[in-house]
């Protein structure tokens, strides 16, 4: 009996997963081969994909990337030398890639099967709710405050400061939500973790809605997952119907649902999402007052992204002194990055906070797919700083980062070759901007779009005079945005443009003197 494994995953199916998977099953049963397919969450080596995995005395041994014509001779080597096939990895477990890496968040990736309850309490699920379901809400709150866990959606405030607002807060009804409005291009870890085990998601949200006294819970999850949105709601139903939603037994029901955003990018900004929740068009509110008091409808809530959810599993299960012993400074715990863009080896990275952006770029993904010399790495999103290789080897840590002038945001990290103009993604950033913004205040609804001009005008100009004087404005522009901003929205778009302008500056037209005035 051949005993494989197939990654489900909404990536790996896009390059072909599903089809050498009906190869396979088309191909054994013409052989008369007994075959079984296991279809899991993926592993995050998106350059291998479609992968596969034997099940052997040796543990998994994986083959990829598998395509359906590769079929036949996969199956010829199965059954006599693995080993010997051009495509064997070898076992899956020692590749340096995944060997090397701390994964805490996913460290079911690749193992379990998303929908299987079984699959999820054999790897150490609902050991974090059982262990929370025994302490008092203060207990469970203090350990969060403890682990030093920050917030991973990009202002990496402190998780447990939110936790114990919502928890003192006097309201009859509070509610946790989640921001799976994961619109930041090169990002992926929150898919990964919806679409592959969404159980963890699911049990986190209990935990804090057990915590901070919230009987409701939404997951707000962007329009183009649709196959995390499935694979939410059947998981959500098996909870329920298990009795997980009954917080472990102790009467104190929890009602969970996931609802779809339609598209917006502004809606991953937590207020607007909240306006977006209540049915109204996504716009940025002013604080105060703060979400944590007067929140989705007036009351109470507690809003976190996915990632930031799903580590509260981890720190109940195994404790808050486990997962602060992971990091530097106030930089705790583990984050999930995620190598995208012009990178030989796409796909996720979890380590602790600490390793340089050398060691993600170029040990982990293996310089450019181009070939080419890297030219910078945009941190944090599509309104991310670009950082160039001269600062490759600074710790990817929160406060290491800000002092760059940059952001580590949701831990996505773009890769561009030499080839890259950065005056047009100065100018990408600031349409998009003018795109995507709610148009509340003035910085970035009028900045972005003034913006634009400054940049085509900078550009189009032969006089140096002219060049430099555009120069600063542009730059003037960006301190009004960052600072005058309502929201993050505009106040980040400053990042990739006056980084861009600082590092770059041949790529406008100007000399390197010009610039830094």
């Amino acid at each position: 009996m051949l005993n494989l494994c197939i990654p489900c995953d909404s990536l790996a199916r896009a390059v072909g997963a599903d089809l050498v998977a009906e190869a396979l099953v088309q191909e054994a049963a013409r052989r008369q081969v007994p075959l079984t397919i296991k279809r899991t969450s993926a592993r995050g080596m998106y350059w291998l994909e479609p992968l596969v995995e034997l099940e052997s005395s040796e543990g998994r041994l994986g083959f990829g990337p598998v395509m359906p014509e590769d079929v036949p001779g996969l199956l010829d080597a199965l059954g006599s030398n693995p080993d010997a096939h051009p495509l064997a990895l070898g076992p899956v477990e020692a590749i340096p890639y995944l060997h090397t890496q701390q994964r805490l968040l996913f460290a079911r990736a690749g193992i379990t099967r998303p929908l299987s309850l079984d699959d999820y309490h054999a790897n150490g699920g609902f050991e974090g709710l059982r262990k929370a379901a025994l302490l008092s809400a203060d207990e469970v709150v203090s350990a969060v405050l403890d682990s030093g866990l920050r917030g991973r959606g990009g202002a990496a405030f402190p998780a447990g400061i939110k936790w114990r607002t919502v928890r003192q807060a006097q309201a009859t009804q509070k509610y946790v939500v989640c921001n799976a409005d994961e619109g930041d291009s090169g990002t992926f870890a929150d898919r990964m973790l919806m679409e592959g085990d969404p159980f963890l998601l699911i049990e986190g949200m209990i935990i804090a809605g057990l915590a901070v006294g919230a009987s409701h819970g939404y997951i707000y999850v962007r329009s183009e997952y649709p196959d995390a949105v499935r694979v939410l709601n059947e998981a959500i139903l098996l909870a329920r119907e298990a009795g997980y939603l009954d917080v472990a037994g102790n009467g104190l029901a929890f009602h969970l649902e996931v609802r779809v955003g339609a598209g917006a990018y502004i809606c991953g900004e937590e207020t607007a999402l909240l306006e977006s929740l209540e049915g109204k068009r996504g716009i940025v509110r002013a604080k105060p007052p703060l979400p944590a008091l007067e929140g989705l409808f007036g009351q109470p809530t507690l809003v976190h992204n996915v990632l930031t959810l799903a580590s509260v599993p981890v720190i109940m299960a195994r404790g808050a002194a486990f997962y602060r012993d992971f990091g530097m400074g106030r930089s705790l715990g583990t984050l999930p990055f995620q190598l995208a863009g012009n990178v030989r080896h796409a796909g996720l990275v979890e380590r602790a906070f600490g390793l340089t952006l050398r060691e993600l770029v170029e040990g982990y993904g293996g310089g450019t797919a181009s070939g080419r010399p890297v030219k910078a790495a945009q941190v944090g999103g599509p309104l991310g700083a670009w950082v160039p290789p001269a600062q490759f080897d600074t710790p990817l840590d929160y406060e290491a980062f800000a002092a760059l002038g940059a952001m580590l945001g949701h831990g996505g990290v773009v890769v561009a070759d030499d080839s890259l103009n950065m005056a047009s993604m100065a100018r990408f950033a600031l349409q998009f901007c003018a795109e995507e913004s709610c148009g509340k205040c003035t910085p970035c609804r009028i900045g972005s779009t003034r913006g634009v001009e400054v940049v085509d005008k900078l550009i189009a100009s032969t006089d140096p005079a002219y060049r430099q004087s555009q120069a600063g404005l542009l730059r003037d522009l960006c301190d009004t945005m960052q600072y005058g901003s309502l929201c993050a929205m505009g106040g980040m778009t400053a990042y990739p443009v006056s980084s861009a302008l600082k590092h770059f500056p041949a790529d406008f037209g100007l000399a390197t003197a010009e610039a830094a005035q």
